[in-house]
């Protein structure tokens, strides 16, 4: 454990913590069900071809990551009286909410032309909202903190509160074509579009209304951003860029981040497929909500089991070890996975003893459960009192939940000690914002990548999700692939990361040198 306690001027108080997570909270709202609208519900809805609707989820990345540098510079060297970062997070937030909600008013009856050219521009707008909101929001969070340990548990509350998102978008699948929620799906797509915008814009604007970050009225060497200076300070981004891409410590982050995150992106959506097309031979209606259910409980598992656990390794243990475990735990889930998600194994576990009296359980739990669901509208979140559980598929949960439970709460809180270092070298402004930009941007092509690999992996194992009945061998290749992909990300992210040298004592001693030189911020 840490000896060293961390100063009350140093903690951040939680009414804060809660503000910065809530800004999380809307970080993964918003792509989680923007990617669900896209990759499904304008197929099933509006039924546009796959292939716009692959080209609509992927061009605008390459928009948005050329965006978020330029927005961490903007926020970096940005002079007003609330700050670097607050004001744009504030007008972000309002500008995210409005056009998405804006992006999914399609009329039933429209073109496909016509809707391929909506969602493309209004995406488009969107994504400048979304970075002037995302991009300075995440620089706050490196600066709301200048101590080791509470840098930790700042980025592991905020995890906990993103991984709330992550219960609710599994969902969308669900309760969208629930013909007793809505008519039609497009209705019910225009309707949840407006939901998720309202939360955006509620609890988007909080970190800009309640969190403090540095105080930066005397930072030194910071850019005039105008129109007139547009020439130079694009040459001082880029240069930017290159002393923060010289960081050895960041790009092992950056690095280890791009395998385990892009990792579990490749197979995400293998777990559902095999649910439904090995264990349940094709039918989403015998399958029924199980899939929905096992992302769910994955989150709940991570959010409040396993993101503590990983704050008190790190406290204990320090942040790399603490890396390297949580991503060894993960990957002996992902080998558990051959095994819960076997379907002998499972309806044999049905049939002990063990297995009936869960079974019951659930069964009766539900079987009072269900009138009242209905009575409320929410017969989509039911579970048929007959049918056996598939127990096995979440046994491996509290295991690879380990992977990404462990990433993002404590590559952000290393990136932040990385911060300082690169004070410490190069002197003001502080870059968080540009450190965040390009952390975020090694993610988001990441995930361009996940997406194309993905479906060449499903096409290499002969997967076709119009065909009901796949033969054994195909589903046994997805299953390996299911294993072997992130278990072999992640074991790389461990090499990466077995050098890497910014421990506690080295980052306050950082920290140490940057008070003498400029006193405290």
């Amino acid at each position: 454990m840490s000896k060293i306690k961390t100063a009350a001027k140093d903690k951040v108080p939680v009414g804060q913590k809660a503000a910065f997570g809530a800004g999380h909270f809307i970080l993964n709202i918003l792509p989680g069900t923007l990617g669900v609208f896209i990759q499904f519900f304008l197929l099933t809805a509006w039924g546009v071809d796959p292939l716009w609707a692959g080209l609509l989820g992927g061009l605008p990345r390459i928009f948005d990551s050329i965006t978020d540098p330029i927005m961490g510079f903007i926020s970096d060297n940005t002079k007003s009286r609330w700050g670097r970062r607050r004001p744009y997070i504030f007008i972000g937030a309002i500008i995210s909410g409005i056009l998405f909600f804006l992006m999914w008013q399609i009329d039933d009856n429209a073109s496909q032309s016509y809707i391929i050219w909506h969602v493309m521009i209004l995406q488009l707008l969107f994504l400048i909202g979304n970075t002037m909101f995302a991009t300075p929001l995440v620089g706050l969070g490196y600066e709301m903190t200048s101590d080791y340990n509470e840098r930790t548990r700042l980025m592991a509350f905020s995890n906990t509160m993103g991984q709330i998102a992550w219960m609710i978008v599994p969902w969308l699948y669900v309760i969208i074509p629930d013909t007793d929620t809505f008519n039609t799906q497009t209705e019910g797509v225009r309707t949840m579009a407006l939901i998720v915008s309202a939360m955006c814009v509620v609890f988007g604007i909080l970190p800009a209304l309640f969190c403090k970050g540095i105080d930066s009225s005397h930072m030194e060497n910071r850019k005039e951003i105008t129109f007139k200076s547009l020439a130079s300070n694009m040459k001082d981004l880029w240069q930017g860029i290159k002393q923060v891409t010289k960081n050895k410590p960041f790009m092992k982050l950056c690095g280890a981040t791009f395998l385990v995150f892009n990792g579990f992106q490749l197979v995400a959506a293998f777990g559902v497929f095999i649910i439904v097309f090995y264990m349940y031979s094709g039918s989403y209606e015998m399958a029924g909500t199980w899939p929905a259910w096992f992302n769910t409980i994955n989150a709940i598992i991570t959010a409040f089991i396993v993101i503590p656990i990983i704050t008190r390794m790190a406290n204990k243990w320090g942040k790399k070890k603490a890396f390297i475990i949580s991503t060894v735990l993960s990957i002996l889930g992902y080998v558990l996975k051959w095994w819960g998600f076997d379907k002998e194994l499972n309806n044999q576990f049905n049939q002990t003893g063990l297995g009936k009296s869960l079974n019951s359980g659930v069964s009766s739990i539900f079987e009072s459960l269900n009138p009242a669901l209905e009575s409320i509208g929410m017969s989509w979140f039911s579970i048929d009192p007959g049918s056996d559980v598939p127990w096995l598929i979440f046994v491996p949960i509290p295991l690879f939940a380990f992977g990404m439970g462990g990433l993002f709460t404590l590559m952000m809180s290393m990136t932040a000690d990385v911060c300082d270092l690169d004070e410490l070298e190069n002197g003001m402004p502080r870059k968080e914002g540009t450190f965040g930009a390009i952390y975020w941007l090694m993610v988001k092509i990441g995930q361009s990548i996940a997406l194309v690999l993905g479906g060449a992996i499903l096409s290499i194992v002969g997967f076709d999700p119009n065909v009901t009945e796949q033969s054994i061998e195909t589903m046994n290749n997805l299953r390996i692939a299911d294993i072997i992909v992130p278990s072999l990300t992640a074991a790389l992210a461990v090499w990466v990361m077995w050098k890497y040298n910014l421990n506690e004592d080295r980052a306050r001693e950082i920290k140490k040198e940057l008070v003498e030189r400029r006193g405290e911020l």
